[in-house]
């Protein structure tokens, strides 16, 4: 089929890879402008752009597709069908009209739970037992076109959103690649998704990372796991030059109780309003990597009885 693609992050690179692979004709990748990046703040392509260029690809990262120009231009790709995957602009109707057969999305979740910005992070901030892709067709509204296929994943104990991510990745590409079978075979059905159960994700903000002891240790470790590794759960203490920010990349439920915020033992363990829970990486303010939870008390002279706030 001639494919236009459309995605910017690590998360959409596989499934680009997989449809040259299938030996789809790929007639454009649109893909988010190169931002500044890393020390020297030099221009760093996206993911996407980087393999779309690796496999000669033509790329377009426009500011905006709701112009006519823009629109035009996309009309004269004379695609079968976009792809999208985590673009990250929004598509008005005149693009969504476009291809032959319309635009199919490949979400990070199980619709219609979790539409939106950030459906991997708050699936496991939520402490839900499964997660998963969904291919759906689009439409104006947000997330709320019909699905095609889905393929299901058990967010395990201790999983962190950065596994979770890691995992639905080539899950997402094996789903979208069966799609385009069945829509090159006239064979792709859709299902209008549920009224019920409605979940919107949004984008993580900086102000909810700061862990909140008072909650149960469940919500706690979820809290953390599902912000890790970006931007990380964190808490403050003084830990010897003043208060300093220590971010928790992995936690899981522990035995334990007291007040919330007071390390309870040498393995890290911190007492939340129920119960507690286990600090098992952490990073402080600028350390380039991480420490287990006893190397981190080791290195920060911490003991039993100290608060974390």
């Amino acid at each position: 089929m001639r494919v236009v693609f459309m995605g910017t992050p690590d998360f959409a690179v596989p499934t680009l890879a997989q449809i040259v692979a299938d030996g789809h004709e790929v007639a454009a990748v649109y893909t988010r402008a190169p931002a500044r990046a890393g020390r020297g703040m030099s221009l760093r392509p996206s993911p996407v752009h980087a393999l779309a260029e690796l496999e000669g690809l033509t790329v377009y990262t426009p500011a905006t597709l709701r112009s006519e120009e823009a629109a035009k231009v996309f009309a004269g790709h004379a695609a079968d069908v976009a792809v999208v995957v985590a673009y990250g602009l929004l598509l008005p109707q005149p693009i969504l009209d476009a291809p032959r057969h319309g635009c199919l999305n490949l979400h990070g979740s199980l619709l219609p739970r979790w539409r939106g910005a950030a459906p991997i992070q708050r699936a496991v901030m939520a402490g839900d037992a499964e997660s998963g892709v969904g291919v759906m067709r689009m439409e104006k509204g947000l997330d709320t076109g019909p699905v095609a296929l889905e393929s299901r994943l058990s967010i395990t104990e201790g999983m962190t959103s950065g596994e979770l991510h890691d995992a639905l990745m080539p899950l997402g590409a094996s789903l979208m690649s069966r799609a385009l079978v069945a829509l090159a075979a006239g064979d792709l059905a859709f299902t209008p998704q549920s009224e019920e159960g409605v979940v919107y994700a949004h984008k993580i903000t900086n102000e909810e990372a700061r862990i909140d002891w008072t909650r149960p240790a469940k919500d706690v470790a979820s809290h953390i796991n599902g912000l890790s590794p970006f931007p990380g759960a964190f808490f403050e203490s003084d830990l010897g030059k003043g208060p300093e920010r220590v971010k928790v990349l992995r936690a899981r439920t522990a035995e334990g109780s007291g007040e919330p915020g007071t390390l309870l033992d040498e393995a890290c363990t911190i007492a939340c309003g129920e119960g507690a829970v286990r600090l098992l990486e952490l990073r402080r303010a600028g350390k380039g990597g991480s420490a287990t939870g006893d190397d981190f008390l080791r290195g920060a002279r911490l003991g039993p009885g100290s608060r974390l706030v």
